[in-house]
């Protein structure tokens, strides 16, 4: 894993300083070997960057940009079956250099064009310049686990890994993007496509693009979307019994795959039923102990004590530590830089720290992110069923949705509007009087955690935010799946994936995710609903494979979550950081805030009367990041 940067200059101004300087903003992400190339052309200037962290063929041939005939890359990720894909290409007269994937990528692109990225099992950016067609490719994995961010304004392509290294570029414009601003605080993230600032988006997962250089034009093309396996559902004749066996065996693919590498390999571990899975099968089938590592915590939610009894069963090298308040204050500093756009997951805190204690043993992890969201593992899935049950008895008439709209407003105004309590019937208010699309205003306002009558009282420019959750209705057997499919297009990779990899990249190490193997993803969405959720017990056929190699027992417990004590800790030891970062004279300088507004939920805050304490964090963080990036 590593990172990449660049520039496509048409007025041929950027030179190798400047491309140097991008790039090493993000040497954490590749600290063995930061390159550079800079190709100069008639009309243009191509530079390439990469900052590489050495997992597969370490030797200095395998550093990137790599050339093969008129083909340059730049790569971050990895692709598992590049030893399948290599044999077949020799079978057909390429030869090869390297023991790298990355050279196995071009001779693939090369011999099958843009249909190569069928053949990879992985994650990946990949970024292609060919000089001799005067043109840019570009892939992106098909969950998006690796990030790509890219502008295209003022003669000038840019992209990169993360932001910052685009907002080192000279020429460069640093404006704030209000909308997402707004998204940021009705979600706690950014969603792609956006990013936090002007002209400046995320390359979106499962396409592939093709940026003619001469005509300057960017075509992009969905290859993989998740939704369309949903339509297959129920269409899977297995039984139940055959159907596990299925599933057990592209697990046991999948993590042999991603135990691939010439360096020391670990799992997280956090004691629940996705990470026990992922650590139970990959110690099944490897000779030596797997090393597992868990955080935690002596106040709030603390899973170290049951990941510690999975260890001792499955006989781990299990490294187990405790954080404390200064701890936690370290990675919260460290949080406006490494994810260098606001960031409102407070479990980034725990996912940093669980990281730098990984990096002194190994320098790839295994998690086991995507499991809730492929096999029904959230509670909110019950709740969004029975609420979008209740809004559909409502009837779909203009005059009657008004009357009903209004009547809460008037209900909600007998709440204290930084309360919070009135935040669902100002939600279902904002539905009901809405002429949008029906289904996609109630997902969009359910899925959110501030609703837009807030969001114009917190925000002195609000913006209306339209529906991100444009899906096709006909694809979806139950809203069950529907549920599940918007949260791995939206929660999965706009905050899980950006957790774990800015907090792996962060500390040099790299992060994998067995669990998102698009095969394995595929298979499961295809399956009945209730081979996945069975009368309320959510995860049953991860269980079930599970209980294959854990006794029961073990997980008689409640899902807690790897979560931190932050609320305790900002009402107590960490206060200051409230009272740095959101004074008056803190707030005056971003200017999108409500002074007054704000105040009174710090106030209702520190007096444990804000019912929903997210606010706080979000409010933390933005300030954090605008003192970070615009104002330094």
């Amino acid at each position: 894993m590593c990172g990449l940067a660049g520039f496509v200059d048409f007025l041929k101004d950027t030179d190798e300083n400047c491309l140097d300087a991008m790039i090493r903003t993000l040497e954490y992400r590749g600290p063995n070997n930061v390159s550079t190339k800079l190709i100069k052309g008639q009309s243009f200037n191509v530079g390439l960057g990469h900052a590489r962290l050495s997992i597969i063929d370490l030797s200095k041939e395998a550093n990137q940009p790599i050339q093969f005939k008129n083909l340059n890359i730049v790569y971050n990720g990895e692709i598992y079956n590049f030893s399948e894909i290599k044999y077949e290409l020799i079978a057909i007269g390429h030869s090869f250099t390297t023991n790298s994937d990355t050279e196995v990528i071009l001779h693939a692109y090369q011999e099958w064009n843009m249909k190569c990225v069928e053949k990879f099992i992985g994650m990946f950016v990949i970024l292609i310049y060919d000089n001799k067609e005067s043109e840019i490719i570009i892939f992106r994995d098909r969950p998006g686990v690796k990030p790509l961010y890219y502008y295209l304004s003022n003669d000038l392509f840019l992209f990169s890994s993360e932001l910052k290294a685009i907002v080192k570029h000279p020429k460069f414009e640093q404006v704030i993007n209000k909308e997402a601003v707004n998204y940021f605080f009705k979600f706690g993230y950014i969603p792609s496509p956006i990013s936090i600032y002007e002209n400046v988006n995320k390359f979106p997962a499962g396409h592939f693009a093709k940026f003619d250089l001469k005509k300057r034009r960017l075509v992009k093309t969905e290859y993989w979307n998740i939704n369309n396996y949903y339509s297959k559902l129920n269409s899977n004749k297995l039984s139940y019994n055959e159907a596990k066996l299925e599933v057990e065996k592209l697990l046991e693919s999948s993590i042999k795959y991603r135990n691939i590498a010439d360096v020391p390999i670990g799992v997280f571990l956090s004691g629940g039923y996705d990470s026990t899975t992922v650590a139970a099968i990959l110690q099944k089938n490897t000779k030596e102990r797997i090393k597992t590592f868990t955080i935690g915590f002596n106040r709030g939610n603390n899973e170290a004590p049951f990941a510690k009894k999975i260890a001792e069963h499955l006989n781990t090298d299990h490294y187990e530590y405790y954080c404390d308040v200064h701890d936690a204050l370290d990675a919260i500093n460290e949080i406006p830089f490494f994810y260098d756009e606001p960031f409102g997951d407070s479990s980034a805190i725990p996912t940093i720290l669980v990281s730098k204690k990984a990096k002194e043993k190994v320098k790839v992890v295994i998690s086991a992110d995507g499991g809730d969201e492929i096999f029904f593992g959230y509670d909110d899935y019950d709740n969004m069923e029975k609420y979008s049950r209740k809004i559909a008895r409502l009837p779909n008439i203009s005059f009657v949705n008004t009357i009903l709209a209004y009547g809460l407003k008037l209900v909600s105004k007998l709440y204290s509007y930084s309360s919070f309590k009135n935040r669902k019937l100002l939600g279902l208010r904002d539905v009901l009087i809405s002429n949008k699309k029906y289904k996609d205003s109630i997902l969009f306002e359910a899925y959110s955690s501030m609703s837009d009558s807030f969001l114009k009282k917190l925000l002195k420019t609000n913006k209306n935010l339209k529906s991100n959750y444009k899906l096709d209705y006909k694809l979806f057997k139950d809203k069950m799946s529907l549920f599940i499919a918007l949260d791995f297009r939206n929660y999965l990779q706009n905050d899980m994936l950006v957790k774990v990899d800015r907090a792996t990249m962060s500390q040099s190490i790299e992060g994998r995710e067995p669990l998102l193997d698009h095969r394995l993803v595929e298979y499961v969405a295809g399956l009945p609903t209730n081979y996945k959720y069975f009368k309320g017990d959510k995860k049953r056929i991860l269980k079930d494979i599970l209980f294959t190699y854990i006794p029961e027992e073990l997980f008689v417990k409640k899902k807690l979550g790897f979560t931190v004590p932050i609320y305790d800790w900002l009402r107590e030891d960490l206060s200051f950081l409230i009272d740095n970062y959101l004074s008056m004279e803190e707030l005056k300088k971003s200017n999108l805030f409500n002074e007054k507004v704000v105040l009174k939920i710090i106030k209702d805050f520190k007096n444990d009367e804000l019912p929903d304490e997210t606010i706080i964090w979000k409010l933390l963080m933005f300030q954090m990041w605008y003192k970070k990036w615009m104002t330094s």
